[in-house]
């Protein structure tokens, strides 16, 4: 049996916008107090993290800390939002009403101009998912990431559509817990860690 929890970075300097894999801001005091709040206690085998600092930032300091090894997985960086990086919610919502609208009806048809695909996105994760399961067979293993990220893991976990991704909240510092075992996915918890 392998279990991967997953854990969403805290909040970023610059307030609520859209970052993708192609705006990365560093993680507000807060942000990164919140994180070591949710691993209080845990205990794991070894600290997965994208490569993005709001997530690699706490999980260098955290495998540190806890001398645990430490490996950087690119497949488990955030999805690539194209011409919306950077901008407010509030600014795309006024000055991109139409494609708004479209990404709000179906995030699969609906990605912004110059954004990663939905389905090109669920399939790295689902790789990743794959072999990090074979590697880590056995283990609890902590994966810094990011909120889409998690939302594809849960999505796969549960074999729901893709668009099942803009449906599926998930705050700061929040976790998602997988367990795989005799070839299926358990979902044993969203939200805290158990």
């Amino acid at each position: 049996m392998t279990m991967l929890d997953f854990l969403r970075h805290g909040e970023p300097v610059g307030g609520s916008r859209y970052r993708g894999d192609g705006v990365d801001d560093p993680l507000t005091a807060e942000g990164m107090a919140a994180m070591w709040r949710s691993v209080e206690g845990g205990a794991w085998d070894v600290v997965l993290s994208s490569p993005l600092q709001r997530c690699h930032a706490f999980a260098e300091s955290y495998a540190w800390h806890a001398g645990l090894p430490l490996q950087i997985e690119p497949r488990l960086r955030e999805i690539g939002l194209g011409a919306w990086e950077g901008l407010s919610h509030a600014e795309v919502k006024q000055a991109r009403a139409e494609a708004y609208a479209a990404y709000k009806r179906d995030i699969v048809s609906g990605m912004p101009e110059g954004a990663e695909s939905v389905l090109g996105f669920m399939a790295r994760v689902r790789a990743a998912l794959d072999e990090l399961c074979a590697q880590y067979a056995g283990q609890r293993v902590l994966v810094v990431s990011h909120a889409v990220v998690m939302r594809a893991a849960l999505a796969i976990a549960l074999e729901a559509p893709p668009q099942a991704l803009s449906r599926i909240r998930v705050d700061y510092a929040g976790f998602l817990s997988l367990r795989r075992a005799h070839g299926a996915w358990v979902v044993d918890g969203l939200g805290a860690r158990v």
